[in-house]
């Protein structure tokens, strides 16, 4: 029977979703696990895998094109299969003027939000919705399924991985029962409490408690219906290109690889188009290691290139990532009343403190690190940087947790080092490493994401002397760093050459006044240009 296969919801602040690549084309052979297409959301691009087997009969939405969550992607089922029914319920939805479409469009969405007290549930079958997973969840999207309609669960089973706008997090399941129904399809995304799944005695039927879903799903389809032809002709090409700045992993491997410390860039994957796979992290050695060719791919350029052409105006549409820091940029911005202090640092004690430090066996530190870790240290001094406006009050935290900004293709995404303060040397530089290195495939947990009381900003490697930033909300403040250049300063009465950088503190005035500030930057002068004072 063929599966109709929904737009997921791949983030908690994703509305729509952008076919970024088909890997199937109509006609084409599906297994279970296959990647069917990649998703654009306003986060990244994920890989959308298939939960069920088949022949990908129908495409909803055309290769570069967007559509809403829970609109219809493809449809799956038998070769020759008759889908017109699946087909005409969403012509039907649709029939007609533009304005009947409209009309009706509002009407199926109350049904949808209402679904699980509207519909009457059978006897035993428990409604699992879409969980919040993060603070800033609205919506969540089905990464993978662990569980197939038919499967038995048990309590503890891990049931699906939901990606949230912050990272993928496995969902175990609360009952016992089968799986009945799948509310989400796999790489499709649902809003938050919305049907997840159906559990409860084999048999039971649940194809009611379901339909008006299906009914506001397929309002959106006939526009993508009339893309139909067209996608089928793109997808042909577009398999058989290759080029990707991500990894392919599954996402169990992908969590297994972090469970073990594997590098997944050192992996050598033996699935589809060289996807790696459950059985390749299984059975890594340290010793493995792709060839050096594809060493490139995991330090992509912080912005898809743009092609020039003479005399020719070309458009790139918004990526999600794009326009959902477009949206959060903006609110912070004018919502925040920001002001800027700036400050030039001697780093000619810091250079000594680093080249000592990096002497020592199996230990290799950055600036970064070392600023990192006395921004960590000022902050202790000066809690009211460390603080959040609340509307009414104002949060003094009571940890602080600095957030590194890492640039991924066309997006920025804020690691968080937590408990900073406590931290070495060492483990800032790990830490940093392992997540920068995770988060340009993707690999970041959502708690790794979350709770930042404190960012920092570093555009030193560019050759940046100095710049300021947008305040991280919920955060007060945020550091820029700029590079240290080699020049003449005065020091003890003589002209010499050293070596200097420019901090620039963007503070949100609410929190911190102008005062507090300069201070705060003061005290943080004192460490970098003095930086045994780190160790009293």
């Amino acid at each position: 029977m063929a599966e109709v296969i929904t737009m997921p919801r791949l983030s908690d602040t994703m509305t729509e979703g952008k076919v970024a690549k088909w890997h199937k084309k109509v006609g084409d052979k599906v297994k279970e696990g296959d990647i069917l297409a990649e998703i654009e959301t306003d986060k990244a691009v994920q890989d959308f895998e298939s939960e069920i087997e088949g022949t990908l009969l129908y495409v909803g939405v055309q290769e570069g094109d967007a559509a809403a969550v829970d609109s219809v992607l493809a449809i799956i089922g038998n070769e020759g299969e008759d889908i017109s029914g699946l087909k005409g319920g969403a012509a039907a939805s649709g029939a007609g003027s533009e304005e009947k479409k409209s009309e009706e469009q509002p009407k199926s969405e109350t049904p949808v939000a209402a679904e699980p007290a509207a519909a009457e549930v059978p006897a035993g079958v428990e409604i699992i919705t879409m969980p919040r997973l993060s603070d800033t969840m609205t919506e969540g999207k089905v990464a993978k399924w662990h569980k197939n309609v038919g499967d038995t669960v048990k309590e503890g089973d891990l049931l699906a991985e939901i990606e949230t706008d912050k990272a993928v997090q496995d969902f175990e399941s609360e009952f016992n029962g089968v799986l009945l129904k799948q509310g989400v399809e796999e790489g499709g995304a649902a809003p938050v409490d919305s049907v997840l799944a159906m559990i409860g005695p084999a048999g039971t039927d649940v194809s009611a408690v379901g339909a008006p879903k299906a009914a506001a799903q397929s309002s959106e389809k006939p526009a993508e219906q009339k893309a139909e032809t067209k996608t089928e002709e793109k997808a042909a090409p577009a398999a058989d290109s290759s080029s990707s700045d991500r990894v392919a992993i599954s996402p169990l491997a992908k969590k297994m690889a972090q469970d073990k410390g594997v590098d997944i860039n050192s992996v050598q994957g033996s699935g589809e188009n060289g996807r790696i796979v459950k059985k390749d992290i299984e059975s890594y050695q340290p010793s493995q290691a792709k060839p050096a060719a594809s060493a490139p791919a995991a330090s992509a350029a912080a912005q898809v290139a743009v092609n020039f052409v003479q005399g020719e105006d070309t458009e790139t549409p918004n990526s999600q990532v794009r326009n959902i820091i477009a949206k959060r940029l903006s609110e912070s911005k004018f919502s925040a009343p920001h002001y800027y202090l700036m400050v030039e640092i001697n780093m000619d004690k810091a250079i000594v403190a680093r080249q000592e430090i990096n002497s020592l066996p199996d230990t290799k530190i950055s600036f970064n690190d070392m600023i990192i870790k006395a921004t960590a240290i000022a902050l202790r001094k000066h809690p009211q940087v460390n603080s959040s406006w609340a509307g009414d009050k104002i949060i003094h935290r009571g940890n602080i947790n600095v957030g590194v900004a890492v640039a991924i293709p066309d997006g920025l995404v804020v690691p968080v080092l937590k408990n900073t303060d406590q931290m070495s040397y060492t483990q800032i530089s790990a830490s940093v490493k392992d997540m920068a290195s995770r988060a340009k495939t993707k690999g970041l947990k959502a708690n790794e994401m979350e709770g930042s009381t404190f960012s920092i900003s570093n555009l030193g490697m560019f050759g940046i002397e100095t710049f300021t930033s947008i305040i991280n909300q919920p955060n007060s403040a945020i550091l820029s760093v700029g590079a240290i250049i080699e020049k003449p300063i005065v020091k003890d009465g003589q002209i010499v050459v050293g070596n200097t950088m420019k901090l620039s503190l963007a503070c949100d005035h609410r929190v911190v006044d102008g005062a507090t500030g300069a201070q705060f930057l003061q005290t943080l002068r004192t460490y970098l240009e003095n930086p045994l004072t780190l160790l009293l």
